[in-house]
């Protein structure tokens, strides 16, 4: 695949409104971070919030108005900011607002900044339709387009550095006991699983530790520090759980981790045999370390979210064999609360049936997904054909 490689003149500023704790700032710190490594682009990073970006970037100073971290210039989005000079591109992450005065200034630039709204990721068909339409602004001269991440060619791809998956290879091959032993814990025995849980509150959780408690192998559970937490903790029947703690109930080991960076949580991925995953940067990050996963999608009002939750089992299940399919697709119902779903001990005995069929698919589906351009290869090319068609 040709890739393409932004003139060193060219900048970029990416505005993050932290709205999901770390799904949107990581998003867009993976983005900023592959532009200025992989494109050559210079590149600001403006966050509203430094404090939650320190959790995924533990070198990120809050306090600083503007930092160099990696490459990328990060700077601290506040209301008295003075953003200067606006970059030949402008990315609004999700939708977010950009300040009235730096639009502003968008519009004394000769060409204007392409200016870009990343949208959310999503498998639903109308995405393809939406993807790269332009939206006039209703009183200046500047257009924003919109561009949607997809699993298809007719969208803008998924964000992946250019070595991630020979940076995976290389662990799989070389680093998994290490890597567990780095977290305190032995090598895996024959049967057991180990699987990672990175979650929003779930009503179903106590069902599945149940299923764990009651599993014919053992189950070693490994918790990042998070959200999910008090639900893990009301369950074994202690206060509170900590980084570092751990408890063992029947057949299930629950070990809390300390809030991994970035680079930290891939492996976890890469190293466990299931990964239960949440939002949009980790279900990706996931699909990308060809491990078998659980997705909980991002709650929204009047269970919006099912139709997303709907459309990505509809693609990734579509190659696999049907009792296999019908394991996954219950179990990412029942965790996701659709209606109807089986409850959480009969998702768990049609994993374990099915463990290597649902393993093997997981990797097959990486494969696949790596044949289609990486989200900023694509972003790249759309960005330098809206600056040739306004020159």
């Amino acid at each position: 695949m040709k890739q393409m490689v932004v003139p060193a003149m060219r900048t970029w500023d990416i505005f993050c409104s932290v709205i999901d704790n770390y799904g949107d700032v990581g998003v867009s710190w993976r983005l900023a971070r592959s532009l200025a490594h992989e494109q050559g682009a210079q590149v600001r990073l403006w966050v509203d919030d430094l404090t939650a970006f320190q959790r995924i970037r533990p070198d990120i100073r809050p306090e600083r108005a503007q930092q160099s971290c990696d490459g990328v210039t990060v700077c601290a989005w506040r209301p008295d900011m003075s953003a200067g000079r606006p970059a030949d591109v402008v990315v609004e992450a999700f939708g977010c607002t950009l300040p009235e005065a730096y639009v502003a200034d968008m519009v004394t630039r000769s060409p204007p900044p392409v200016w870009i709204n990343l949208e959310y990721l999503s498998a639903e068909t109308w995405v393809a339709a939406h993807h790269g339409l332009p939206s006039p602004h209703p009183r200046l001269p500047l257009t924003k387009y919109f561009f949607f991440p997809g699993y298809t060619e007719q969208t803008g791809g998924l964000l992946r550095e250019r070595d991630l998956l020979m940076r995976r290879a290389h662990f799989v091959q070389h680093d998994v006991a290490a890597h567990w032993q780095s977290l305190g814990l032995p090598p895996p025995v024959p049967g057991e699983w180990r699987i990672s849980l990175f979650a929003y509150e779930n009503p179903a959780l106590a069902e599945l530790l149940d299923a764990w408690h009651a599993s014919a192998e053992p189950v070693t559970l490994l918790v990042p520090e998070g959200r999910i937490l008090p639900q893990v903790a009301d369950w074994l029947g202690v206060p509170g759980l900590h980084a570092c703690d751990a408890a063992r109930r029947g057949a299930l080991e629950v070990r809390v981790l300390p809030f991994a960076s970035q680079d930290d949580y891939d492996r976890l991925l890469w190293a466990c045999d299931l990964n239960f995953v949440r939002g949009e940067d980790s279900c990706v990050r996931a699909q990308w370390a060809a491990r078998p996963l659980v997705w909980q999608a991002y709650p929204q009002a009047a269970a919006a979210h099912h139709d997303k939750l709907d459309a990505l089992l509809a693609i990734y299940t579509a190659s696999l064999e049907s009792a296999a399919a019908q394991v996954l697709i219950g179990t990412w119902q029942r965790w996701n609360g659709v209606p109807g779903a089986p409850d959480m001990a009969a998702c768990w005995a049609g994993w374990r049936a099915q463990r290597d069929v649902l393993g093997a698919h997981a990797t097959v589906w990486q494969a696949r997904l790596a044949d289609h351009p990486g989200l900023v290869d694509t972003l790249v090319k759309f960005v330098e054909s809206k600056r040739s068609q306004a020159v």
